[in-house]
This record gives structure tokens, C-alpha cells and sequence, in this order.
């Protein structure tokens, strides 16, 4: 398997962050398909999850669209870095 779906992400997500040299990308596969770990700078959290999560859920469903073409079911992990202001919602 290739890792396009890795090469994309960096690529998707480097292009809208104010710190695209902070973008880090991990790749792991398993039994349950490919897991990708997005790791970018606290100031660049807001861009890549976008307003309620917008932005995010657009780029879950274009890497979807990329591991149907490589036969491959793709997931997206995003960490939260140190330091952040994120507050959690609590339901």
C-alpha cells in the first residue's frame, strides 16, 4: 500500500495552516485500515478544525475518498497540542 492518503494530508493541511514546517503526519496500519495522527501548531488548531468541526469532517471525507482509491479505509486522528485553549464540550 502507498501512502498517498499521508502525502495528501500533509500537503491538504500545510496549505491552510500559518505554520505548515509544524505539520507532522503519522501513518499506522492495522487489521482495521490506516490511522492518521495529525500534529500542528497550537495557533493552527482553529484552521484545521474549522468552525464546529467544518473543516475537519471536509478533510475526513476527501481522505475517505482517497483510501477508497487505494482499496484502503482511512481514518483521521487529530492531536491536541501541548498548550492549548480548546475547551472540551461537555453534553
Amino acid at each position: 500500500m502507498t501512502k498517498n492518503d499521508q502525502e495528501f494530508l500533509e500537503y491538504l493541511v500545510k496549505s491552510i495552516v500559518d505554520h505548515p514546517d509544524d505539520v507532522r503526519v503519522e501513518r499506522k496500519v492495522d487489521e482495521m485500515g490506516v490511522l492518521l495522527t495529525l500534529k500542528v501548531h497550537q495557533q493552527d488548531m482553529g484552521q484545521v478544525v474549522g468552525r464546529q468541526g467544518s473543516t475537519a469532517k471536509s478533510i475526513r471525507t476527501l481522505l475517505r475518498i482517497v483510501g477508497v482509491k487505494n482499496n484502503a479505509r482511512v481514518n483521521l486522528k487529530i492531536e491536541e497540542p501541548e498548550g492549548s485553549t480548546h475547551v472540551p464540550r461537555t453534553e
